[in-house]
């Protein structure tokens, strides 16, 4: 018996025998010259095979939505888009042409001149994984090679690395769990596993030298343990805190219509994040009190023209009608960064996520921002929608786009169309900039929320989806938490509410941090609200504050994760 340690990326306890996965997609039917006549049917069979990747991506993507929402399976758009790109397509069946080789062998000469071009290209070189992943399935349909992880039964799969499309592809009811040589907690990979339910420890550099095929392994997706062939005892352990853990987790569901307060009477927000209005039955299902953060860009992405007024504000009024009374905030549309339109050719920028983006976007285009104002304004005559703008970094800019906002107004009034007059307006807080001058911020709006995701990158310096960085990204890192809660002491002396949307939010710990910092209100993925629920209304109010102050001294995440864990309930 021995152990090793990695990251917990995804809760649960799984027990199995471990299979090997090498990924091995590009060495299988490589090296095949044709004859002249046998070109055509080639470039057919390669058309074939796209059809083919296509079909299955568009099934993973419909099977994500189905079980984890809308807000995951978008991962798999970007599959889509690299299926269509005409440049990999006409490449493809030039080399097919001119080289008179097969499908597979002029696909592997694309990536191999591929591994150059994102080395050159910071967008492309984030979304390997996901490119290979996708190149990987086509050459699979080509060589008819079977997706073995669909085949395996009672196992703990073991690889180097698992794409999205194959942890989506894992069958709980016979794969128990994985484990990953590679990872971070903020991949799409470990995302995925998460949302869906699936035991996952990633970053066990050594895995696939320490376990064997056949090895009977046992893994902790919480605390990112793995025992190798272990003993009776501790299997009979591990076993029972199983069955602990399903039996917290049918808790966990019956809560769900339960009102989310502390122990001693402190009432918190839980909200859901959401980006289509498809997504509304999983806010239902796991019993959020309203839409913390309604992503509006996906209305524009995608397509070749802009969403009109009337067809974002039927988008709107479809989440009014179906959330009744309950709060809608709206962010305005936030575009840039890794989100580009195609109906607007932007500037060409060397670094994106510090360009044109957010509110910058809005104010630059201030006809397609009237817009989606005077929707959104519409739409608040029908349900509890507040409106707010994403990426702000000046007093300027919130004053500028409130301009924007009475103009909407006043067009409306002329035309006799009813709207709420007194719509809140708030903004993200999303950089240290605007962290930094949150009370003059404060000033201008009705409330805060906080962008977590995005100000762990901006503060820390690092792009949260790069594994090489992963050990740098932690959310609690004391710059983090000391910006925060400045943040909320300026909303709290402007009288002003103050909410929080992104990972941290999702996570029972840290969530009860927050609200000992002073956060009102805590916005997440759907999946996510049932466990922070429970772990808040366990603690007492008066516990957690005296928490977060002792903390907020601390001088690293890892010191300050240790202390939740252990003083929480």
């Amino acid at each position: 018996m021995k152990k090793l340690k990695g990251i917990g990326v995804s809760p649960g306890i799984g027990i199995g025998i471990a299979k090997k996965i090498s990924n091995d997609f590009f060495s299988v039917c490589i090296g095949k010259k044709i004859k002249d006549e046998k070109v055509e049917k080639e470039i057919e069979r390669f058309y074939e095979s796209i059809k083919k990747t296509e079909e299955e991506i568009l099934k993973i993507k419909a099977t994500t939505e189905k079980l984890a929402g809308k807000e995951y399976s978008e991962i798999f758009s970007f599959y889509i888009s690299i299926l269509k790109d005409r440049n990999l397509i006409e490449k493809i069946e030039r080399t097919i042409k001119q080289e008179k080789v097969s499908a597979e062998t002029a696909l592997k000469k694309f990536i191999d001149g591929l591994n150059k071009d994102l080395l050159e290209n910071n967008f492309l070189k984030d979304r390997k994984k996901e490119i290979f992943d996708i190149l990987g399935k086509i050459i699979s349909n080509l060589c008819n090679k079977p997706d073995e992880i669909e085949t395996l039964k009672n196992t703990i799969l073991v690889a180097n690395d698992l794409s999205p499309t194959q942890t989506v592809s894992i069958n709980k009811k016979y794969v128990k769990g994985f484990i990953t040589c590679v990872g971070t907690g903020t991949s799409h990979t470990s995302i995925i596993a998460k949302a869906l339910e699936i035991p996952a420890i990633v970053g066990v550099e050594n895995a696939m030298d320490e376990i064997r095929e056949n090895d009977i392994l046992l893994i902790d997706g919480t605390d990112g343990i793995i025992i190798v062939n272990p003993s009776p005892s501790e299997i009979k352990k591990i076993k029972s805190r199983e069955r602990k853990i399903a039996q917290l987790k049918k808790k966990i569901y019956i809560l769900r219509n339960k009102e989310t307060v502390t122990k001693d009477g402190k009432k918190i927000g839980l909200y859901a994040n959401i980006e289509l209005p498809e997504e509304l039955d999983s806010v239902i299902k796991y019993g959020a009190e309203g839409i913390g953060l309604f992503r509006t860009e996906y209305l524009y992405l995608k397509r070749k023209d802009l969403p009109t007024e009337e067809e974002q504000f039927l988008s709107y009024k479809k989440i009014a009608d179906k959330m009744k009374d309950k709060p809608i905030i709206i962010r305005t549309i936030d575009v840039g960064g890794d989100k580009f339109i195609s109906a607007f050719e932007g500037p060409k920028e060397l670094n994106s996520l510090l360009g044109l983006r957010g509110i910058r976007f809005s104010l630059e285009k201030k006809d397609i921002f009237l817009t989606q104002i005077r929707a959104i304004l519409k739409a608040s005559y029908y349900g509890n929608f507040k409106m707010m703008f994403p990426m702000v970094t000046t007093v300027e800019e919130v004053i500028e786009a409130k301009k924007i906002v009475e103009i909407a107004k006043n067009e409306l009034i002329k035309e006799g169309i009813k709207f709420n007059e007194n719509i809140e307006i708030g903004i993200m807080i999303e950089t240290p900039s605007s962290a930094i001058i949150s009370d003059e911020l404060a000033q201008e709006v009705d409330f805060f929320s906080i962008g977590s995701n995005d100000l762990i990158q901006y503060t820390l310096a690092i792009d949260r989806v790069s594994e090489k960085l992963s050990y740098l990204y932690k959310p609690c890192h004391p710059s983090i938490l000391k910006l925060i809660k400045l943040t909320i002491e300026n909303a709290k002396k402007n009288n002003i509410k103050v909410g929080i949307c992104g990972e941290m939010a999702s996570i029972p710990e840290i969530a009860c941090l927050l609200i000992g910092l002073g956060i009102d209100e805590l916005s997440m993925a759907p999946v996510a609200i049932p466990s922070v629920k429970e772990k808040i209304i366990k603690n007492y109010y008066s516990k957690i504050k005296e928490i977060a102050e002792k903390v907020i001294n601390f001088n690293s995440h890892e010191k300050i994760m240790s202390f939740l864990k252990k003083n929480l309930n």
